[in-house]
């Protein structure tokens, strides 16, 4: 297998379902947050109501974007903040390291953030020579093991316990004692303390953007986030233009919704707001205030009709439910988002002819959309994308020739019964103790997993079978 095969959305996918160390990872997190997530909203009687405003309020922003950023930008810069638009990642990147350089900064501490991750500005950090630390405990493990996000909510799901325990005694300076929780955690705040000390600049992203005050929030579990923006003497803001919400009640209509589908909880250890540097008088805070503003192809996104995307929270409840995350994990999809959203969100920022087999990768089930706290329709966006692949012929030869033959057989329903009824007798002769364990042209699904054994008859077939011993 060449190195460009392997790299492909199939082997990838293939590796993941191959790895039952990985499975073990996946389950240990997806199942407690599913858990939460529907305890959190069996608790919350008000929480349909709560997601319909949330989704009209993203796309009231949406509608009225160019008038929010005004607005957004006006208020940021009276509160002392610098403001700089990034129609590109790497002009975001660009801009971002050249404030590190005019401060003068050795050392970046930078708090979990998925548009840095979109940007690419760990990289960008580490090849303008920055000393990096990662503050969030998952980051922190995803830079030890030199690895990528799994997931946009918890970057380290694809490690268990036992191999965070190995990476953090090869790697800290003082290990912990045993491989018990606490002990992992105390030696990651041993190992991270000094980072935040000595940082020059501390880096952040944004959950909301606040339109009529010009102030950022940041919504994190650990704390990490404030010792990021409050210490370092300069304070850098990357954000997505579509974290913008007009006023405070807006924000915390959203944060209610963002906080349960995410964790489950009623609401985040620190919600953090920030409006500009430190003013006279203040006892902490940092000396300069910067925030990117990105576009990144979200502007695009308006005329492709996916303006529905903008609506993201970011809360990952669409991969937790998701089957086929939670088969394969985050890093078969290639990206830097994964899952159903990622399926959306990758071919805008990748384009859709390197990205086509991650949107035919779901079962259209609709889950996704369920559970998804501004209810984007992801599984309508997901079928645009293969309307979309199609009418470009990025679809092999093969595939084509298969749906077109397909497409003569369905529509003769006396030539589909005939088909469907002799390729269940051919199955049944693959069958073994009613399971199917190899099939040939369909080792895509047999390397990996059984094929039950089919019924005797098809579903039609058993129907109007009912229907005459009922007398209809």
């Amino acid at each position: 297998m060449t190195r460009a095969e392997a790299d492909t959305f199939k082997a990838r996918a293939g590796a993941a379902l191959a790895d039952h160390h990985l499975k073990t990872a996946i389950d240990r997190t997806t199942r407690t947050a599913r858990q939460k997530r529907e305890a959190a909203v069996a608790g919350w009687p008000g929480f349909s109501r709560a997601r319909d405003l949330g989704a009209r309020i993203k796309d009231h922003v949406i509608e009225n974007l160019d008038h929010y950023l005004i607005e957004f930008e006006r208020n940021a810069r009276a509160s002392g903040a610098i403001v700089h638009y990034a129609s590109s990642a790497g002009d975001a990147c660009q801009i971002v390291v050249r404030i590190c350089r005019d401060a003068k900064a050795r050392t970046v501490t930078r708090s979990k953030s998925m548009l840095g991750e979109e940007i690419g500005l760990p990289h960008a950090l580490d090849e303008a020579g920055l000393g990096r630390v990662e503050t969030d405990l998952a980051e922190h493990i995803v830079q030890l093991a030199h690895d990528r996000p799994s997931h946009i909510i918890w970057p380290a799901l694809h490690r268990t316990r036992e191999d965070i325990a190995a990476l953090f005694r090869e790697h800290h300076h003082t290990p912990q004692n045993s491989d018990d929780i606490p002990a992992m955690v105390a030696s990651a705040r041993r190992q991270l303390r000094g980072g935040f000390l000595a940082a020059d600049v501390g880096i952040s992203g944004a959950n909301f953007l606040i339109a009529d005050s010009g102030a950022v929030c940041t919504v994190t579990n650990e704390g990490n986030a404030e010792l990021t923006t409050t210490i370092p003497r300069v304070h850098i803001v990357t954000a997505g233009i579509e974290k913008l919400v007009p006023s405070l009640p807006h924000a915390f209509a959203l944060l209610r919704l963002l906080v349960r589908s995410a964790t489950g909880a009623d609401i985040t250890q620190y919600t953090t707001f920030h409006c500009g540097p430190k003013r006279a008088g203040d006892l902490d805070g940092p000396e300069a205030f910067h925030i990117v503003l990105v576009d990144n192809g979200r502007a695009r996104m308006l005329g492709q009709g996916l303006a529905e995307m903008l609506r993201c929270l970011r809360c990952g409840a669409c991969m937790n439910h998701c089957v086929v995350y939670n088969e394969i994990g985050g890093h078969a999809y290639g990206g830097v988002y994964p899952g159903p959203m990622g399926a959306v969100l990758t071919p805008v920022l990748d384009g859709l002819e390197t990205s086509r087999d991650l949107v035919h990768a779901c079962t259209l089930n609709g889950r996704c959309q369920e559970v998804c706290p501004v209810d984007i329709p992801l599984p309508a966006m997901l079928r645009g994308w293969r309307e979309k692949s199609w009418a470009q012929g990025l679809e092999p030869v093969t595939q084509r020739s298969f749906i077109g033959l397909w497409a003569f057989v369905v529509t003769r329903p006396r030539l589909y019964r005939l088909g469907a009824g002799l390729a269940i007798k051919t199955l049944r002769l693959f069958a073994r103790d009613g399971w199917i364990r190899a099939l040939p042209l369909a080792s895509g699904w047999t390397s990996t997993r059984d094929f039950p054994k089919p019924a005797r008859r098809t579903f039609m077939a058993q129907y109007q079978a009912q229907k005459r011993n009922r007398g209809l």
